[in-house]
């Protein structure tokens, strides 16, 4: 493993949130919470409403501001986690990624979803964070176990 590794997460109904937790202690990483300025609330997310946040910034390529900054230039390895929304992650995550200098540095993502594989990869994100090596993500669900993830961990060989 890198010297030092940060799991990242943005999380809005905790299935994210959760898996972070045990990534964190598999990698025995540092973990911070990508958090939005403005929190979502359950109509944010109302897929089926064209005019709910959530299809808006998608639609829009929107930017949403973090609450806070997560400095990652003491980090080798950053994991950032996300919810598959429309196939691929919510914008707030490509605001964290253009936040900072990710050269030299490893970005591993993994998502959680209901049941969409597209988007946990994190190749869609690539773009937000050119200068970095990307290894490829994967999705979970919060009921798999550390053990999981520890042997996730393992097979990237980081």
């Amino acid at each position: 493993m890198a010297d030092k590794t940060l799991v990242t997460y943005f999380s809005v109904s905790g299935n994210t949130r959760a898996v972070a937790q045990k990534l964190a202690g598999a990698a025995n990483a540092d973990i911070e919470e990508i958090k939005p300025s403005m929190p979502y609330i359950a109509s944010d997310l109302k897929a089926d409403d064209e005019k709910c946040r959530a299809n808006v910034e998608h639609v829009v390529d929107a930017r949403p501001k973090m609450a806070d900054s997560i400095d990652v230039s003491a980090y080798d390895v950053v994991f950032v986690g996300y919810p598959i929304w429309y196939g691929v992650a919510p914008q707030i995550v490509r605001t964290f990624l253009e936040s900072q200098d990710f050269s030299g540095k490893t970005i591993v993502t993994f998502a959680t979803s209901g049941g969409s594989l597209d988007g946990a990869n994190g190749e869609h994100l690539h773009a937000c964070a050119p200068k970095a090596t990307w290894k490829t993500g994967r999705r979970f669900t919060s009921d798999d176990s550390e053990d999981t993830l520890a042997q996730w961990v393992k097979e990237l060989g980081l």
